[in-house]
């Protein structure tokens, strides 16, 4: 399964069910590291020490950094959902699909509504 890191504004409850799929998720609270400001180049940098994909809903910024040339782990961009079931299981579907996350950018597009 997956190692990823959710940074400060990704939501609990969609950890907690990629959790239940297996996946071993380190939130920025748990990693002491929210709250701090800490700019999104740094938080691909703790991520990718640590061996971990970032998981973020701050797609605008995320999307943009591998064309700065940034080593990474992964990262994997998402659309604010308010389902918190569909979301984690968007996630571990694509996550299936993927042999490994490095260098990789993943992006999980909330279903267009009717």
């Amino acid at each position: 399964m997956a190692r990823l890191y959710a940074d400060e504004d990704f939501s609990y409850l969609v950890i907690q069910h990629l959790r239940q799929f297996g996946h071993d998720v380190l939130t920025a609270h748990e990693a002491g590291q929210a709250g701090q400001g800490i700019p999104d180049t740094e938080v691909l940098a703790l991520a990718t020490m640590a061996g971990r994909a970032v998981l973020t809903f701050n797609r605008r910024h995320f999307i943009r950094l591998p064309s700065e040339g940034l080593p990474h782990g992964g990262i994997i961009v998402c659309t604010r959902d308010d389902d918190v079931v569909a979301l984690p299981d968007r996630i571990h579907q694509q996550l299936q699909n993927v042999p490994t996350l490095q260098e990789q950018l993943l992006r999980i597009n909330r279903p267009s509504r009717a």
